[in-house]
């Protein structure tokens, strides 16, 4: 069979798997208003309907498609093009996330708040019970306060270990000046009002700085605040 004969045959190439012989029959008209359409590709082709059967010109299809057709002996074939490549979206950006505290310095920022915790409540109990407040045992609470406070500003290795560091020296200094404040209330004077810490400002002021540092150590992250100055 040559290949012009075989070209001629491959015209009428039925879709849905009739054989080459099918033709023999009687063939429908043509609708001029069917075609075919393949999604993805610009463009159409015409269809013919032979005894309820539906046939497309290969070449058409091969020119829709972008493809191309070869021909050996009794044979055709249809070679379609590659699928493009699908594209990658492009992934969307992640804000990095701040720096945090560093180990070091979140251990030792939480044990010197709980010994700043510890001063206060003594000196609080102290007065609320009329007892005697001396510089002899504040000043254990004042020391054991000072040397965790070294360590942490020791282990401020990062800009929010630094300015931590900074509110826990605030916040050491102003249990120091009530602390002092306190003890020179007694030298002057034989009692001290259980009351005295009832709206005493310094004391709201330590009490705050206290609760937005439990806050930070909870986060990780460094906010800060005035009650820390």
């Amino acid at each position: 069979m040559s290949n012009r004969y075989t070209g001629l045959v491959a015209k009428l190439i039925v879709l849905l798997g009739v054989p080459i012989g099918g033709m023999a029959q009687t063939a429908v008209p043509a609708n001029p208003a069917k075609t075919l359409v393949v999604a993805g590709h610009s463009g159409q082709a015409a269809v013919v309907q032979i005894n309820g059967k539906t046939y497309v010109d290969v070449e058409s299809l091969a020119r829709l498609t972008g493809g191309s057709l070869s021909f050996q002996a009794n044979q055709t074939t249809l070679t379609l093009p590659a699928p493009p490549a699908s594209v990658q979206p492009v992934p969307t950006p992640v804000a990095a996330k701040p720096p945090g505290f560093s180990v070091e310095l979140l251990k030792a920022g939480i044990e010197e708040m709980s010994l700043i915790r510890e001063w206060r409540s003594a000196l609080v109990n102290a007065v609320q019970t009329n007892s005697p407040v001396n510089d002899d045992w504040v000043s254990g609470y004042r020391r054991a306060a000072d040397s965790k406070l070294s360590l942490a500003e020791a282990a401020a290795s990062t800009v929010p270990d630094q300015q931590a560091s900074v509110m826990l020296r605030n916040e050491f200094n102003n249990m120091q000046q009530m602390s002092d404040q306190f003890l020179a209330m007694r030298k002057n004077m034989n009692y001290i009002s259980p009351d005295s810490f009832d709206n005493n400002p310094l004391d709201q002021k330590i009490l705050s700085c206290s609760r937005a540092l439990g806050a930070m150590a909870a986060s990780g992250q460094v906010q800060d605040d005035i009650s820390c100055h």
